[in-house]
């Protein structure tokens, strides 16, 4: 056994792709010409997505630019509302940071989104039987997806708190959580543009 007759042996194996094997050659990408698209664009068409993918494979098509743009726009329009002891107003979207997107797979199209969301307010309320007090603060919305509005949750923060007491600021938060079906309404409507678009 000193003599290494005896060797070894071990049951891992791996291939090796040689050039002189009898393997396809590799794929090299191709640019589509304008006579390619002018073909296929006379062909009647029973797949989604890229000239390119004709299987109606996997593609996916970034929608942010859309989607941010149109969701602060939406959210601009909420408005304002009047309570029993005031009335405040949507004054600016100040943060919609998520992601859009629109997939295509086995020929089948699909969109989705995840996103948060905070939005400036401003109002008056009457507070401690004096005459109105401005008070400022922001609505956020923690991350939400497609299909998940149902549970959509809107957190109050009052960013001037300087003459309220905690009765003033629990009905303050209590009234601006009106906000939220309004808020639900356009991010439904939101929804449903981003389904019908291609």
């Amino acid at each position: 056994m000193a003599d290494g007759a005896t060797e070894k042996k071990t049951s891992y194996r791996y291939w090796v792709r040689e050039a002189s094997c009898d393997a396809a050659p590799r794929s090299v990408p191709r640019k589509l010409s304008v006579d390619d698209l002018s073909k296929q664009a006379q062909l009647p068409s029973n797949t989604l997505g890229s000239v390119w993918n004709q299987a109606g494979t996997w593609e996916e098509k970034n929608l942010n630019g859309w989607a941010n743009d149109r969701i602060r726009e939406m959210l601009k329009s909420v408005g304002s509302l009047d309570f029993v002891d005031g009335r405040a107003d949507i004054t600016e979207v100040s943060k919609c940071a998520g992601d859009a997107f629109l997939v295509t797979v086995r020929n089948k199209k699909r969109v989705g989104y995840t996103y948060e969301l905070s939005l400036k307010f401003k109002g008056e309320w009457a507070v401690g039987g004096e005459a109105r007090k401005e008070v400022k603060g922001h609505l956020d919305v923690a991350e939400f997806s497609f299909g998940e509005l149902d549970d959509l949750e809107l957190e109050v923060r009052i960013s001037e708190e300087k003459g309220l007491d905690g009765q003033d600021k629990t009905r303050i938060r209590s009234d601006m959580k009106a906000f939220l079906p309004l808020i639900r309404d356009r991010l439904r409507l939101f929804e449903e543009e981003l389904v019908h678009r291609s």
